[in-house]
């Protein structure tokens, strides 16, 4: 049975804007997709950044670590007591210059007669890798890192 003329020409106006909103709709989930993986990406390089500082407040307190070790009467004749100069001038510069401005050194030394230790403590600016929520204030967030020591 042959197919009348005006039949064919009836579902070929139907069909003539499907494809556009097809197309429409296609674009709207990838531009959503999109969107989602940059959302994404910011908050894989905001916690980076956070890793990074992490570790930069670790090395810097094993490198405080070790000169302490390899100067032990240095560090009982009060050396490296905060404000002190030399190694621990140095120090506190390394410390501002790889954390940031707000950044600060503590060294607590426990002198007694059978141990010697010392706290190091290592305090930075983490804001810029908090990941927070819109309506969270945008307040600094101060993180610090502690290291046990006995020399």
């Amino acid at each position: 049975m042959p197919i009348d003329l005006n039949v064919k020409c009836a579902l070929s106006r139907k069909q003539k804007g499907t494809t556009l909103i097809e197309v429409l709709i296609a674009i709207v989930i990838i531009s959503i997709g999109l969107l989602s993986v940059a959302a994404l990406q910011t908050v894989a390089l905001k916690s980076n950044n956070g890793s990074y500082l992490r570790s930069q407040a670790t090395f810097l307190a094993y490198d405080l670590a070790d000169r302490i070790r390899a100067a032990p009467d240095s560090a009982e004749n009060g050396d490296y007591n905060d404000g002190g100069a030399g190694d621990r001038a140095e120090w506190d510069t390394r410390v501002v210059n790889q954390l940031g401005s707000g950044a600060i050194g503590q060294v607590v030394m426990v002198i007694g007669s059978t141990a010697r230790q010392a706290s190091i403590t290592v305090q930075w600016n983490d804001n810029r890798a908090r990941i927070r929520a819109a309506s969270d204030a945008d307040e600094s967030s101060i993180t610090s890192f502690n290291y046990q020591m006995e020399f």
